[in-house]
């Protein structure tokens, strides 16, 4: 009896503690502004700055209004505003990316946030965006959105959004993350360095090893 009751506590204390860590831990303090040292208080993957030596500089980050270069091989280029650019995001959860699409066929290929869900604003322009649901369905789920709409990509899963217009377009994006990641599905199959032995991919695609070879020698280019 007394073994039984020891685990219907331990199930319960488990129950109780799971959403502690179903998440970052809410910060202790009004801030903590990241720094690349290595000594000092360690919070979130970061170094804190003493709150004394801060200034509006760890919070601020300028030009987020300019358009950005779009010509090159996806014609999409990715902005980031995270805890690389503002240190002050370090602990917060949240980052911001803009993403400026070349005429119609600019795409912000598919990838995936390992640490982060995505909303997405369009500013201008027509995008066609969606995103994979997980297995075993795979479901692709779709919409044409135009300027003023908002559409979330679910934390994890593979999404892309593709300019279907005639002109440039711009989206902002939130992420609730301050370094939410990107993994580029190709770049990460294709483009690894080391490459991942070819007979690997030849068996996971189901093709021969010709096409695998042919797609680890093109150049993957990054729009981050």
């Amino acid at each position: 009896m007394e073994g039984l009751k020891f685990v219907l506590v331990f199930v319960l204390l488990a129950l109780a503690s799971s959403p502690t860590f179903a998440s970052d831990p809410s910060p202790l303090q009004d801030f903590c502004v990241a720094i690349n040292e290595t000594d000092g208080v360690f919070v979130n993957g970061k170094f804190c700055k003493d709150p004394k030596l801060v200034s509006e500089k760890d919070f601020f980050f300028p030009g987020l209004n300019i358009p950005r270069n779009t010509s090159n091989p996806v014609g999409s280029t990715v902005t980031p505003v995270n805890v690389v650019q503002i240190p002050g995001l370090n602990t917060l959860g949240i980052s911001l990316v803009r993403i400026d699409y070349a005429p119609y066929g600019g795409l912000n290929p598919p990838h995936t946030h390992p640490r982060a869900t995505e909303v997405l604003f369009v500013m201008e322009g027509t995008l066609y965006v969606g995103f994979v649901t997980s297995n075993p369905e795979n479901r692709l789920i779709t919409k044409v959105l135009n300027p003023g709409d908002v559409f979330v990509f679910p934390v994890g899963l593979i999404h892309f959004q593709f300019n279907v217009g005639e002109a440039n377009a711009v989206a902002f994006a939130g992420l609730s993350s301050q370094n939410p990641g990107v993994i580029t599905i190709g770049n990460a199959v294709f483009g690894s360095e080391p490459p991942i032995n070819p007979d690997v991919l030849t068996k996971a695609f189901q093709v021969d090893k010709s096409v695998v070879n042919f797609l680890q020698k093109q150049f993957w280019w990054d729009n981050n």
